[in-house]
C-alpha cells in the first residue's frame, strides 16, 4: 500500500514539475491547416454571394454563407505587386515591385530570397512546422535561371505553370497542352492535359499525403486570365463572354473539388479557407453587379480595381454568415498566417500588415487596421542596373471605411472621395470647405508622408547572359 502511494505521488510529481509544451511546437495537432485560394483577374462583379447578376457560384458562396465575408479588401491591383506583397506582407515600395514583372518573359532576374529583405510566408511557416506547398502560377522567378527557386522561398512542394519564358514557345500555355513546372520533373508541357486539373490534383494529392500535419497551401489559380478558352465541362464555348462564364464555373468547381477533399480527409473543421483575387475583372469583360452594368476594372485605381471579393471560412472557427466592412489588404496575410499557426513576425523583420487573425476567430469585432493602400504602375523597365519600376514614385490610393484619396506620382493627393456617398467615385471632394473634408484630407496627407520618396528597385545580381536573353 505504501509502494502504492510512493508511485502514486512520484508519477503526480513528474508531471506537476515536467516542462510545458509549448502552443508553437511542431508536433501540436492543433494548429490549424490555412489554404489561400488567389484568382486570377476576379472582380466581385463575377461572384453570386457579392451581386453578380451574370454567373452563379455556388461553392464559393458556400464558403461565404459558412464564414466571413469581407466587403473591404484590397489587392495591389495587378498582379505581382499583390503577389510579392501577400508572400512578403511588405507594400510594393519596399520591395520595388511596384510595376508587372513578368520575369521568364523578361528574362533577367529575380524575386530574391535573402532573408531579411523578401522572406516570405512559407519560409516563416514552416519554422513553425508546417508542410508548405503552391500550385498554379508563379511567374516571379526564371526556373531557368534558379531551378530550386520555390525550394529556396520555403515550399515543399509545387506544380506552377512558369510564365512565358523567352525563346521557348511552349512556355506560354497555363491551360490547354500547360508547361509546368514540378520538383522532380522540371519544366515541361503536359499534353492533353487542361491546367487547373493538374494544379487541384497537386495540392489534393499533398492534403492525402500530409493530412496528419499542419499544411499551409497557397493557390494562385491561373483562371481567369486571357486567353479566354474553353474548359472541359463546356467545350463549346465560342465568344469571350461564354469562355469567360465557363472559367468562372471552373474556378467554382475547382474551389468546390478542394472543398470535397478536405471534408473527405477529415480535416476540413481545422482547415481556414482564404479566398481572394489579384486584381479586378479584365477590362475586356463587362458583367453585372447588383443590376447595374459592371466593365472589368483591372489597372485601374477604382474600387473595382482594387477591391476584389475576399472570404475567410472555417466550420466551428470562423463565425459563419458574418460580413464585415473591416479593413484588410493582402500585406496583412503574413503575420495572420503566422498568428495562427502560434508564431510571431521575427523582430528583425519589417513588414507594413497586421495580423487579423483576432476578427477571423471571432475574437475581435474588427482589424486593426485604420488604411489599407493598393499600389501599381502598368510594367517595369530594363536599364543597366536591372529592374526599375515605371515610376520613381508609383501612384497609388488609400482608403478608411468611408473616405478615399488617390495620390500622384508627385506624392501630391490629387482627389478625394466619398465612397459611402459616392461609390463610383465621380464626385471629387479636394477643396471642400467642409470640416470633415478638410479633416480627412490632412490625415491622408500625414499618411502619405510616411511613404518613402522614391520606390525601391527589385533586389538585382547581375549574372552572365544566358542565350534567351533580350537583345
Amino acid at each position: 500500500m505504501k509502494l502504492n502511494l510512493l508511485l502514486s505521488f512520484l508519477i503526480i510529481f513528474a508531471f506537476a514539475f515536467s516542462p510545458c509544451v509549448s502552443t508553437t511546437d511542431a508536433s501540436n495537432p492543433k494548429k490549424p491547416n490555412i489554404l489561400f485560394i488567389m484568382i486570377d483577374d476576379l472582380g466581385k462583379d463575377w461572384v453570386s454571394c457579392y451581386g453578380a447578376d451574370d454567373i452563379k457560384t455556388p461553392n464559393i458562396d458556400s464558403l461565404a454563407k459558412g464564414g466571413m465575408k469581407f466587403h473591404n479588401a484590397y489587392s495591389m491591383g495587378s498582379c505581382s505587386p499583390s503577389r510579392t506583397t501577400l508572400l512578403t506582407g511588405k507594400y510594393p515600395f519596399r520591395t520595388g515591385w511596384v510595376s508587372h514583372w513578368d520575369v521568364p518573359r523578361w528574362g533577367v532576374g529575380y524575386f530574391d530570397w535573402k532573408k531579411k529583405e523578401n522572406t516570405t510566408f512559407a519560409r516563416l511557416m514552416k519554422d513553425l512546422g508546417y508542410a508548405t506547398a503552391i500550385a498554379g502560377k508563379w511567374q516571379i522567378n526564371d526556373f531557368r535561371v534558379e531551378p530550386n527557386a520555390l525550394k529556396k522561398h520555403g515550399f515543399d512542394d509545387w506544380a506552377l505553370w512558369t510564365g512565358f519564358e523567352t525563346g521557348n514557345p511552349a512556355s506560354d500555355k497555363r491551360y490547354q497542352d500547360p508547361y509546368i513546372n514540378t520538383p522532380e520533373s522540371g519544366s515541361r508541357t503536359y499534353k492533353g492535359k487542361f491546367g487547373p486539373d493538374i494544379y487541384n490534383e497537386r495540392l489534393i494529392q499533398f492534403m492525402r499525403k500530409n493530412k496528419d500535419e499542419p499544411m499551409c497551401l497557397y493557390y494562385p489559380m491561373p483562371l481567369l486570365h486571357r486567353p479566354f478558352v474553353a474548359t472541359p465541362d463546356e467545350p463549346n464555348a465560342k465568344d469571350r463572354i461564354d469562355r469567360h462564364k465557363a472559367m468562372v464555373r471552373y474556378v467554382d468547381k475547382m474551389v468546390g473539388q478542394l472543398v470535397d477533399e478536405l471534408n473527405n480527409l477529415s480535416i476540413r473543421n481545422n482547415t481556414i479557407i482564404f479566398f481572394a483575387s489579384d486584381n479586378g475583372t479584365d477590362k475586356l469583360i463587362t458583367g453585372s453587379l447588383n443590376g447595374k452594368k459592371a466593365p472589368g476594372g483591372k489597372g485601374s485605381y477604382t474600387e473595382d480595381g482594387v477591391g476584389g471579393p475576399f472570404i475567410v471560412n472555417c466550420p466551428g472557427m470562423v463565425p459563419a454568415g458574418t460580413e464585415t466592412d473591416a479593413l484588410t489588404d493582402l500585406s496583412n496575410m503574413l503575420p495572420t498566417f503566422l498568428e495562427l499557426g502560434g508564431g510571431t513576425v521575427p523582430e528583425e523583420l519589417v513588414i507594413d500588415g497586421e495580423s487579423i487573425a483576432p476578427l477571423l476567430l471571432g475574437k475581435a469585432k474588427d482589424s486593426n487596421r485604420d488604411w489599407i493602400m493598393a499600389l501599381n504602375y502598368g510594367p517595369a523597365k530594363l536599364d543597366k542596373e536591372g529592374i526599375r519600376p515605371g515610376q520613381v514614385f508609383a501612384p497609388r490610393v488609400i482608403r478608411d471605411k468611408q473616405y478615399k484619396v488617390w495620390v500622384s506620382n508627385k506624392r501630391q493627393i490629387e482627389r478625394l472621395h466619398d465612397l459611402l456617398e459616392d461609390p463610383a467615385e465621380e464626385k471629387n471632394l479636394l477643396g471642400s470647405k467642409k470640416p470633415e473634408h478638410k479633416k480627412t484630407f490632412l490625415k491622408f496627407k500625414k499618411i502619405v508622408s510616411t511613404f518613402p520618396k522614391k520606390d525601391g528597385r527589385p533586389l538585382y545580381e547581375p549574372r552572365a547572359k544566358n542565350s534567351w536573353d533580350r537583345k
